[in-house]
């Protein structure tokens, strides 16, 4: 089997194919979940994005002596809803847990948590592929906890510790409500494990969304995923694998991204095989995921539960929801995603493909949400995964994280649909949008652009083309139709553009006789 040393001093890798052939991938995800509660999970600080530092903080969320947490009833809910959402059961009974280790950003040196009593359990969640199978992902537990805050650090070349001048800590964001949802372990899927990952992930985006709980902005940290990644050998007869011990896994940190999910997953798979083939063990590790270079690197030696010293919180009583109150939050839960999808479908008029094309690109909101906004659903369809996707794709970022808002797309696809803008028109519009050049209407505005609509300018313009093409003419007048696309082609020229190409087209043909 060949070994591949990485570029730039990155650690061996195994060519993927041949992974697949020798070993059987075993994945774990844990998706930490942002809630858009107003306040903070322990205490009434508000919880706005982008604050300055250190400005949204009290003496419990920074861990002061004396300062006694209550619990937010907004997450407990949010936190339910999730459950019921993941098929899960929802405890009646259920506490914190002190999960105690050090970080510059944990202000109280240990972390508010739930162990072994989560708020959900025991769940699952069947997620589309891209050829329209399914693959069930079971879900071991969904718990409550609050995040940390965040470290920055200055003067170094990558943003991280290592060759830093100093760093800085922002405390904004510790106390901030956070669902972890932990996956069992997923097994079977073969060497389709990093699109499961991927496809999980952006079904699980789309769920909360639906949900109302978060707004699920990856780039901003709101939805972050966590991905473990073992190896065991592949046995000959497949009804035996499951007997095979599963190897020592790595948890790949943060992950911002739906393509980097997949990315780390297949990288950390074709690493582990070489670790493996070289005839060295796997260490049990955390690592960072670096987007610029497709791998990863070592973070620290991964603990384990014991090492964290859980022990139940002594100052917040235990969560005990009634049944009464459960019932009540199932009925706020929003329809089915695959009865949604449907019904989505059927809406906007799509066909299997191309809704299978939406879904595979994680446009699906983007598309509601465009189409709320005004958006014609094949407008909506053609710009989000057309030149969007295109562009996203070319800069290795997600469509949902690309600068491009729902508002923004109706607002483009409305002034073409109006006949004010053709498509050429629109991208540059779009260019100037994505340069932060201000909204569709406004950048066509300060650009003067507006398709020409009048027939007497028009009109003088095909006439002086052709005038100056007799030989293009003469083709057209004796039947041969797509030689006036070389003439609608100098008109447009000549109107810079701003014109309608089917309207010159017909006006072409009448002239010369072929309409």
């Amino acid at each position: 089997m060949s070994t591949a040393t990485g570029a730039n001093g990155a650690e061996p890798v195994v060519d993927y194919a041949e992974v697949i052939r020798t070993y059987d991938p075993v994945m774990g995800l844990e998706v930490h979940v942002e809630l858009n509660t107003a306040t903070k999970m322990f205490c009434g600080c508000a919880t706005g994005f982008g604050a300055e530092p250190n400005t949204q903080v009290c003496p419990v969320c920074l861990g002061l002596p004396g300062a006694l947490p209550v619990v937010n009833a907004a997450a407990v809910d949010s936190a339910i809803r999730i459950g019921l959402a993941l098929n899960c059961e929802i405890a009646t009974w259920c506490r914190f847990a002190r999960k105690n280790y050090f970080y510059p950003d944990m202000p109280k040196n240990f972390q508010t948590s739930q162990y072994d009593e989560p708020i959900a359990f025991e769940g699952y969640l069947d997620v589309e592929l891209a050829d329209g199978s399914t693959f069930r992902v079971d879900i071991e537990r969904a718990h409550m906890e609050e995040d940390t805050g965040k470290s920055l650090h200055i003067g170094g070349a990558t943003g991280r510790i290592h060759g830093a001048d100093h760093s800085l800590v922002d405390y904004n964001r510790a106390g901030i409500p956070l669902v972890e949802i932990v996956t069992k372990p997923l097994v079977g899927a073969g060497d389709r494990a990093p699109e499961v990952a991927k496809a999980y992930v952006a079904a699980l985006r789309d769920l909360l969304k639906a949900l109302k709980v978060s707004d699920v902005r990856m780039e901003q940290g709101s939805l972050r995923c966590d991905a473990n990644v073992s190896l065991r050998a592949k046995t000959e007869d497949p009804l035996t694998q499951n007997d095979v011990p599963l190897g020592t896994r790595t948890e790949t940190k943060n992950v911002n991204s739906l393509r980097s999910v997949e990315r780390a997953v297949r990288y950390e798979m074709t690493r582990h095989a070489a670790v493996l083939n070289s005839g060295a063990s796997i260490l049990q590790e955390t690592r960072h995921w670096h987007e610029d270079t497709g791998v990863t690197t070592s973070g620290r030696v991964k603990s384990d539960a014991d090492d964290y010293r859980y022990f139940p919180e002594p100052d917040l009583v235990p969560v005990a929801p009634t049944r009464e109150r459960v019932e009540e939050l199932r009925a706020t839960m929003p329809e089915p995603p695959d009865e949604r999808r449907r019904r989505l479908q059927n809406d906007w008029g799509y066909s299997d493909m191309e809704m299978r094309d939406v879904m595979n690109a994680g446009a699906v909101i983007l598309i509601e949400e465009s189409v709320a906004a005004g958006a014609t659903p094949a407008g909506a369809r053609k710009w989000w995964l057309g030149e969007l996707a295109r562009r996203a794709s070319a800069e290795g970022r997600d469509l949902a994280d690309f600068g491009v808002t729902p508002d923004d797309v109706a607002e483009l696809d409305t002034m073409v649909v109006s006949g004010r803008l053709n498509d050429s028109m629109a991208r540059q519009v779009l260019d100037a949008v994505l340069a932060g050049e201000g909204s569709p209407l406004a950048v066509a505005d300060a650009r003067g652009l507006m398709l020409v609509s009048d027939d007497g300018a028009l009109s003088i313009a095909v006439d002086a083309v052709i005038a100056a093409n007799p030989e293009v003419a003469d083709k057209v007048r004796d039947g041969k139709l797509q030689a006036a696309g070389a003439l609608i082609g100098q008109v447009m020229k000549e109107m810079k553009g701003q014109a309608d190409a089917a309207k010159i087209r017909e006006l072409i043909l009448a002239r010369l006789g072929s309409s």
